[in-house]
């Protein structure tokens, strides 16, 4: 039945009237949650010229000795902006605000701008205003959250209703942080160049001016100064781009020399205090490290590092000028949980000419052959032993890069036979080579990169070299890789910060390491870990390149260690371990100039190794690394590796004994005398492709794993020296 007009209007205004109601009360709830969300705690702009102190930031060593306080106070001077120069608020808008004399409150071109890069080019491109800016720093929190945004954009509204653009520059320029305890340019002025904000130049102004974006990543005192210098050389191209200066007015400010003021702030351990800062800014970000009030417990041992800071200047300082090496580094870690006991980054840190505050114990370098045990390690893996021989002879290895690789050895001299006992401990570099080529380069990868190598991460640039040193790493990787054998094959991560708490004293962190001596994550098998920590202690091992007394023994301790030393003489290492420490020391040059004179790393870095490892250990137990139960000793052979002759066979070889994995100890006998042809003249076996001049004659002939064959029983003019069949121990 279709209901009248009359009945169906008012239906139609029931409804009408009910949705209004839905409508209104939606709108009151919206209004009611805006203001919960984003009004009710609203500060005022008015609040933009006043001040509030942060809580300082304390970071502690071990025993809860003061390292730094990284703000002490607020360092904030108000200066108008006539007595700021020209050239520091222009580069500020350059780099930061390019159009903000021109917009409002917010840019919608700079906001466009960043959301297409990010969008299509993957480039980080920030979208906020001066004034966006201020008000965030100065009156919110650094949360990126949708709320805060939104406050942050009504605010800048209220801001530019409120305050000419002049005043918002100015005010802008007096609270945002430049680093440290520097608030305002003023304080940034006096900070870094000791002088008035008023007196700096185009090349100083435009250093300050990228600041603020990342104080402490561009921070000329912080662990990478080069990152500042970098983002002054982009502050002055923006302002030439933008017309503010002359091509050539670029050009000479960046090329002028900044002299900044030597910091005035107590600090112990700098390069560690600095790393761990830089740590800490990672997981809390800027603002809170800055002005959060934070304590932190670190795993550094002043005693420990003020004695490996001494060992390393007064070993540098005694090298004799020829061997032009002007800087050191140590780093000393508890192999058993990854504590960071002591961080010496450079010789001075307060030594310009040496580039001091560069922290070589995170920079890149080349290891040398202290890489070698990685790939040894690997070897032990694949079923080869400390008693497989390689035959150390003049060799090339083609396609190497295009082109052949002939490896020498670093005494220039070549040694016959050599187990790998006596490969590694003497570090003699070609059965190194032999012994990746055997292994894979994707093998030795895979596994430094499990050890905690981090910087083998372009497989297609390494070849045969890798093993020698011809990949860059880091000092703290290879503490972590060392650290390895040092706990019988568990990888444990460093673990520099013990317990960080805010302001309130909760708890934020805390590292405790669980009671058992075994922990973290198992890379390789106790029986690889022991048998190269073996050799790495052997002295009688090592004898025949370093002698018996050498820097790398310690009178009355078992310590593993070995040395590393490029070919191009530009680093020079020695890392060492036992069960409870491992350290590491490095010398050379922070400008990356060649060494001289500088021997297989006993001259450079042994002597610095040896007076933080000798102190470490003086007046405790001696500590050794247990031997698995799948590792057992046979006797070998001292020059083939291989079983001694059968009783009875008529056939003798001296003999040593040698720790292998059960199921990797040798089957083969030494070999015996068989009709071979060998060149007449130097009554050794012929050349490769040799046919001519040659006789047949019974010798006793022995072919290594790479297929390689040397005459046990000819004549060796060519060889310089043999290892020594010593016994291990």
């Amino acid at each position: 039945m279709t209901k009248s007009p009359k009945k169906l209007l008012k239906i139609y205004k029931k409804h009408f009237q009910r949705n209004n109601l839905i409508i209104v009360l939606l709108f009151v709830l919206f209004c009611a949650g805006f203001y919960w969300a984003i009004l009710k705690d609203l500060p005022s702009p008015t609040k933009l010229s006043g001040t509030s102190e942060p809580q300082s930031t304390l970071i502690y060593d071990r025993n809860g000795k003061l390292l730094y306080n990284i703000y002490d106070k607020k360092n904030q001077i108000f200066v108008p902006l006539s007595s700021i120069p020209k050239f520091m608020q222009e580069a500020t808008i350059a780099i930061e605000d390019k159009s903000f004399y021109q917009h409002g409150a917010i840019d919608i071109r700079g906001i466009a701008r960043a959301a297409v890069s990010i969008l299509l080019h993957q480039q980080i491109q920030g979208g906020s205003t001066l004034t966006q800016q201020l008000v965030k720093n100065s009156l919110l929190t650094q949360q990126q959250t949708i709320p805060r945004k939104i406050k942050e954009v009504i605010l800048a509204y209220v801001t530019e209703f409120l305050y000419s653009k002049n005043q918002i520059l100015e005010m802008y320029l007096n609270q945002i942080p430049y680093g440290g305890t520097a608030y305002g340019v003023e304080a940034g002025a006096e900070t870094y160049f000791g002088k008035h904000a008023k007196d700096l130049d185009l090349a100083e102004s435009a250093l300050l001016a990228g600041l603020p974006q990342a104080p402490t990543e561009y921070s000329p005192f912080g662990s990478h100064p080069e990152l500042g210098k970098q983002r002054q050389i982009e502050v002055l191209q923006a302002m030439e781009q933008q017309g503010y200066i002359t091509k050539t007015q670029e050009e000479q400010a960046a090329n002028e020399t900044l002299n900044y003021k030597k910091i005035s702030n107590s600090i112990e351990a700098p390069h560690f205090v600095l790393y761990v800062k830089d740590l800490l800014m990672q997981k809390y970000g800027e603002k809170m490290v800055e002005e959060g009030g934070l304590r932190v417990i670190t795993s550094l041992d002043l005693n420990i590092q003020n004695l490996a800071q001494q060992a390393v200047a007064d070993e540098v300082n005694a090298l004799p000028t020829y061997y032009h090496v002007t800087n050191g580094a140590a780093l000393v870690t508890d192999p058993a949980t990854g504590e960071i006991l002591a961080m010496v980054g450079s010789k001075d840190y307060f030594n310009t000419a040496i580039d001091g505050n560069v922290n070589i114990t995170t920079s890149l370098r080349q290891p040398g052959s202290s890489i070698k045990p990685i790939n040894y390690a690997v070897g032990l893996m694949k079923g080869y032993t400390a008693a497989t021989a390689f035959i150390d002879q003049p060799i090339c290895f083609p396609d190497q890069g295009g082109q052949n690789y002939c490896p020498h050895n670093y005494d220039h001299k070549w040694h016959g036979l050599v187990q790998m006992r006596y490969a590694l401990g003497n570090s003699i570099n070609i059965p190194a080579v032999k012994m990746l080529e055997l292994n894979g380069l994707p093998a030795m990868l895979a596994t430094a990169s499990a050890m905690g190598i981090t910087t083998f991460n372009q497989p297609q640039d390494y070849g045969l070299s890798l093993t020698l040193g011809g990949g860059d790493v880091r000092m703290t990787d290879m503490v972590t890789a060392y650290g390895v054998f040092a706990n019988g094959g568990y990888r444990i991560n460093l673990h520099p910060i013990l317990k960080v708490t805010d302001k309130t004293g909760k708890v934020l962190e805390q590292y405790n390491p669980p009671p058992s001596p075994i922990f973290g994550q198992k890379i390789l098998p106790d029986g690889v870990a022991f048998i190269i920590s073996n050799i790495l202690s052997d002295n009688s091992a090592r004898a025949m390149e370093f002698g018996d007394n050498s820097p790398l023994r310690i009178a009355g301790q078992v310590v593993s260690v070995k040395t590393g030393t490029t070919n191009d003489l530009r680093d020079n290492w020695t890392i060492g371990y036992t069960p409870s420490y491992v350290v590491a020391a490095w010398v050379g040059n922070d400008d990356n100039s060649p060494m001289s004179g500088v021997a297989s790393g006993i001259t450079g870095a042994a002597p610095i190794w040896h007076d933080i490892m000798a102190s470490l250990l003086k007046g405790k137990d001696q500590q050794t690394i247990a031997q698995p139960p799948d590792v057992i000793q046979k006797q070998v052979c001292a020059d083939t590796g291989l079983l001694p002759p059968p009783a009875g066979s008529g056939a003798t070889c001296p003999t040593r004994f040698e720790y292998f994995i059960k199921g990797t100890e040798p089957k083969m006998s030494q070999p015996t005398a068989s009709d071979v042809q060998v060149d007449k003249t130097t009554q050794d076996l012929p050349t490769k492709g040799q046919t001519n001049n040659l006789e047949t004659k019974s010798e006793v002939v022995y072919t290594d794993p790479t297929g390689d064959k040397f005459c046990l029983t000819c004549p060796h003019p060519e060889l310089n020296a043999s290892p020594s069949p010593t016994p291990a121990p």
